[in-house]
């Protein structure tokens, strides 16, 4: 599997064409529309933000595929404006640019699927999307430039494109595919207000974006567990700021252009390999997500042990993740190893202080509640400078684990979204 920017066209997955335009939504006059269609049509699995307040694009898309059962043929996104607490005319407004598409691409109106990513609150430009519409016929393809056109036009704050994909061969004593493969490849943005928490349908999952695509044969009910499976260590675990969106979006769509089955005679071994495909790319995405985070500098791989269930152990990666005092001291590399310690013991989980251990990268800080004797701080800070390392903080009280990815906060993030919306 590769998530290099660069994206030949033989390991895009077939049945797909992706293209973006200028609609004039982003007053920076970059590209703000992006649509992707699977001219053939597509099965979709889909998770939604656990916020409350959710986007028009959100209740629309649900209910498309309710109405179709998980069949889609178009995306449309569009950058600049999240289309959230805007009333019944924002849903409205939603469903124009839907009527919009299908007719523009010869589709049925449900199999519309919108996303949008932007400011809150704001009027939405129907107008201004209907109007490019029809300048997306000559440029929308199959091929990686395409691809990247849809990746470039719908960001926001993010500095660069953020892609993965992955292509699998299957052996050659496989009684039905024997020989052939299939690909997914994978589009994302979110540089801020990332705290992802996906659930599929009800509740459903502005500013994490990722849409997937397979040329696998699979159903709708087929993709919905192996995506929440795939999500939840991805894109469930991972933060920036801890402020979950109004429009985070997770869809998965198959084409079945392939021609091969997700569930064909011999299959589990097809089952078993798109997953760990899936794993891969929706793994890149996430990381690469937080790496390109509004002003970070340092990415924490927090790795709790000994705990008594894993959801205990989510519970206290959290609890770090989310500190301000945490976050603030890993951007200067200060080896503050009481904040770990504080921010555990408010998380709710009950745990004896009297038996953690904890490491920073290679070094061993603290044992059994106490400072270790051995504890280096020089050495400790020095590994705290890096772009990327690992805190290990281990409960003492059962062998449940979580691996959950963060960030420092710093100076530019305040600045960042100290003006966001002026």
């Amino acid at each position: 599997m590769s998530s290099d920017a660069s994206l030949p066209s033989a390991d895009l997955p077939l049945g797909f064409q992706w293209g973006a335009v200028k609609a004039g939504i982003k007053v920076s006059g970059k590209l703000d529309l992006a649509v992707a269609l699977a001219p053939g049509g597509a099965n979709a699995a889909a998770m939604f933000t656990r916020n409350r307040v959710v986007a028009a694009p959100i209740i629309v898309g649900r209910k498309h595929l309710a109405a179709t059962g998980g069949r889609v043929s178009a995306i449309l996104v569009n950058s600049g404006n999240a289309n959230c607490m805007t009333g019944e005319a924002g849903i409205e407004a939603c469903i124009q640019t839907c009527v919009a598409a299908a007719e523009e691409f010869h589709c049925i109106f449900d199999e519309v699927f919108p996303s949008s990513t932007g400011i809150i609150g704001v009027p939405f430009p129907a107008e201004k999307i209907v109007a490019a519409l029809p300048s997306t016929s000559d440029k929308i393809g199959p091929s990686a430039a395409h691809a990247e056109l849809f990746a470039s036009a719908i960001l926001t704050t993010d500095t660069r494109m953020k892609v993965a994909r992955a292509i699998v061969g299957i052996d050659a004593t496989h009684p039905d595919y024997a020989g052939m493969e299939f690909r997914i490849f994978g589009v994302a943005k979110g540089a801020g207000m990332i705290h992802p928490q996906l659930a599929a349908a009800m509740p459903p999952h502005a500013t994490m974006l990722v849409y997937l695509f397979t040329d696998l044969d699979a159903t709708p009910a087929e993709l919905e567990p192996l995506l929440a499976l795939a999500a939840e260590g991805s894109f469930n675990s991972i933060s920036i700021d801890g402020d979950t969106s109004t429009n985070d979006t997770v869809l998965l769509l198959a084409s079945g252009a392939s021609g091969v089955k997700l569930d064909a005679t011999g299959s589990g071994r097809i089952g078993e390999a798109f997953a760990n495909a899936l794993g891969l790319v929706c793994n890149s995405l996430a990381h690469q997500i937080v790496d390109d985070g509004e002003g970070v500098t340092h990415l924490v791989n927090l790795h709790i042990t000994g705990a008594a269930t894993e959801t205990d152990a989510r519970r206290v990666a959290k609890a770090i993740a989310h500190s301000p005092l945490n976050k603030t001291a890993w951007s200067s590399g200060d080896p503050n190893w009481g904040r770990l310690l504080a921010a555990a013991g408010y998380s709710g989980v009950d745990f004896d202080p009297n038996t953690v251990t904890v490491w920073i990268g290679p070094h061993l800080v603290l044992a059994n509640g106490l400072r270790v004797p051995e504890f280096d701080e020089a050495a400790t800070h020095q590994t705290m400078l890096e772009r990327e390392y690992t805190i290990r903080l281990d409960l003492g009280v059962g062998t449940a684990e979580t691996k959950f990815l963060t960030c420092d906060l710093t100076a530019e993030y305040v600045a960042i979204n100290a003006d966001y919306s002026s």
